[in-house]
C-alpha cells in the first residue's frame, strides 16, 4: 500500500448541510487499521443520536471551536487540544451548540468508518440531515442509538 500525503484542505470531501467530512485515511490506505477524517461542523449541528458502537474505538480531538461532547451522563462543551477517546460499547454524542463553526478530527479504529461517512454524504444531498436520519444510516454501521433517559 503506497503512503499517503494529504496538505490542507485535501482529502475526498463530504458536505453534510453547511458542515463538511475531509476523509485523510480510509482502511484501504491503512490496512484497515484505521479511519481518519477532518470535519467542520457548522454552529447548530445536531450531531448524530445517543449512541454506541459494538466494535469501534471513536475519537476525537478538537482543533478549533467549542465542542458539545456527552459520554454517558457527562456532557462538557470542550475546546482546541481536547482529545476524546470512546471505547466500542460506552453510549456518546456530540453536537455544535456554540455559534461558530467547530473543526475537529475524527479517529476510528478499526477502519471501516469512511462507508458510514460516504452515506451520510449521499443522504445529505436530498436535504437537511437530523439526528433520526445520522442514526438511521449509522445504524447499518456498527452504530446502536441508545434511547435518551
Amino acid at each position: 500500500m503506497p503512503a499517503q500525503i494529504h496538505g490542507p484542505g485535501e482529502g475526498e470531501r463530504h458536505a453534510v448541510g453547511f458542515s463538511e467530512v475531509v476523509i485523510k485515511a480510509t482502511g484501504d490506505d491503512t490496512g484497515g487499521s484505521f479511519f481518519l477524517a477532518e470535519s467542520r461542523v457548522e454552529p447548530g449541528f445536531p450531531g448524530p443520536p445517543l449512541h454506541r458502537h459494538r466494535t469501534l474505538h471513536d475519537m476525537f480531538y478538537v482543533l478549533e471551536g467549542t465542542l458539545t461532547v456527552r459520554v454517558e451522563d457527562d456532557t462538557r462543551e470542550v475546546g482546541p487540544g481536547t482529545f476524546i477517546c470512546v471505547p466500542p460499547g460506552v453510549a456518546h454524542t456530540f453536537r455544535n451548540a456554540s455559534e461558530t463553526p467547530v473543526r475537529f478530527l475524527n479517529f476510528n479504529t478499526p477502519a471501516g468508518w469512511e462507508r458510514y461517512m460516504r452515506d451520510l454524504g449521499a443522504a445529505a444531498q436530498d436535504g437537511p440531515i437530523t439526528p433520526e436520519a445520522i442514526g438511521r444510516i449509522a445504524s447499518r454501521h456498527d452504530l446502536e442509538v441508545v434511547a435518551a433517559p
